[in-house]
């Protein structure tokens, strides 16, 4: 991807409108939106106070009921969590293992899939990583330690195969692994049909895609209380440093910068 240089990295953004385009219909100076900067280089991000984004993707008003620290969080991960669900169409019952559970978009994927109805298994070490992923949604989960024999904690619970996989984390190809035959895989992280040959599953793909529809439905679970945005630490944006410092060294959830 081309860098544009002085280069201000960020994708999510939360914020009002201060100005609009002219023809640009659906938002007014005033109006609070979040969303996905979606740009094809990088350069001109959302680590600022000002941030300029097209309104035909990647933008959506914020709804009564919803913080803008919370509505900041949530669209690149949000949306990377629920396209994966819905490319997985899990049945109610069905066995879903969500492998990196602890980052943003697993954490989301969690409540996501357990508010389906799905059984849900998912990756956490001991203590603070398995407190913070029990808690994400009612009823149970069934947690597996990722640095231990991974597959015999699943077949423990599911001795056929998982009916589905959220690959966000891990070898994909081992994942798969744990899928029962005609079991299905969504992966954000590039695994493809020819990382799994010889085995009878199939790859989703998965390249996140911030509509306004798929933000709106978000937000609007995320104000309800349906959803909860896992921010577990905010930083002002002259801390910005401190904030990829801790999310380069496994922070849980999702890490919010704010801009004054």
């Amino acid at each position: 991807m081309e860098h544009r240089y002085p280069l201000v990295l960020g994708k999510d953004f939360a914020g009002t409108v201060e100005a609009v385009g002219e023809g640009v219909d659906g938002f007014a100076v005033g109006d609070a939106v979040f969303g996905v900067v979606m740009k094809p280089f990088l350069g001109t991000g959302s680590l600022a106070q000002y941030v300029t984004v097209s309104a035909a993707i990647g933008v959506a008003p914020i709804p009564s009921g919803l913080k803008a620290e919370d509505a900041g969080a949530l669209g690149l991960a949000g949306t990377a969590a629920l396209d994966s669900l819905n490319a997985l169409s899990p049945a109610e019952g069905e066995t879903v293992l969500i492998s990196g559970a602890t980052g943003g978009v697993g954490a989301l994927a969690v409540q996501l899939a357990a508010a389906r109805g799905a059984k849900v298994i998912a990756t956490a070490r001991p203590g603070e990583e398995a407190d913070f992923v029990t808690a994400l949604a009612k009823g149970q989960i069934h947690l597996v330690d990722f640095t231990g024999d991974l597959e015999a904690q699943v077949r423990s619970i599911a001795p056929d195969g998982v009916d589905a996989v959220v690959h966000l984390a891990g070898d994909g190809a081992q994942l798969a692994g744990l899928l029962r035959p005609g079991g299905e895989i969504a992966s954000t992280v590039g695994l493809t049909q020819d990382g799994v040959k010889g085995q009878e599953v199939a790859v989703h793909t998965v390249w996140a895609d911030p509509n306004a529809q798929t933000l709106t439905a978000l937000a609007e679970q995320a104000a309800s209380g349906a959803l909860r945005v896992p921010v577990t630490a905010s930083y002002p944006l002259e801390q910005a440093p401190q904030a990829f410092a801790a999310f380069g060294a496994g922070a849980l959830g999702k890490l919010a910068i704010t801009c004054s």
